[in-house]
């Protein structure tokens, strides 16, 4: 997996995640220390480009939404040997999590397991860039 960052500027700045190769268990911790380490860094608004990532496993999809926890200002839990456990969703508490995180570009068999485990209905996706930066 390479993660690689980027900035774009519309109504506020906003920091692009683009992520290249498979998102599973080998590497969804990196996943979520980047994003932890750019919210601490002072971004408040994050796009993650799945546009090259082929295949997500369950723990990349943990991955996703424990980053927009991140984004929402909420702490994280974690399990004994420190590794970040998933939170279930919760409608009232997530609201702000969707406010500050969006997916982009996500390959079709990316967006049949968001769509399959229901994530597709909790994250905004956008195939448009600019439109997801201006989103915010």
């Amino acid at each position: 997996m390479q993660i690689s960052f980027s900035k774009q500027q519309g109504n506020v700045p906003v920091i692009v995640m683009h992520l290249e190769g498979n998102l599973d268990a080998s590497n969804y911790t990196d996943v979520i220390k980047k994003a932890q380490e750019s919210f601490d860094g002072g971004a408040r608004d994050m796009i993650i480009d799945l546009g090259k990532v082929a295949y997500i496993s369950s723990a990349g999809l943990m991955s996703l939404h424990t980053v927009s926890l991140i984004f929402a200002g909420q702490s994280l839990q974690q399990n004994s040997s420190g590794r970040p456990t998933f939170r279930s969703l919760d409608p009232n508490r997530d609201q702000a999590a969707r406010e500050h995180l969006k997916l982009l570009n996500p390959q079709p068999g990316v967006e049949q397991v968001l769509e399959t485990v229901g994530l597709k209905e909790f994250f905004h996706i956008f195939t448009d860039l600019d439109t997801a930066v201006n989103s915010f």
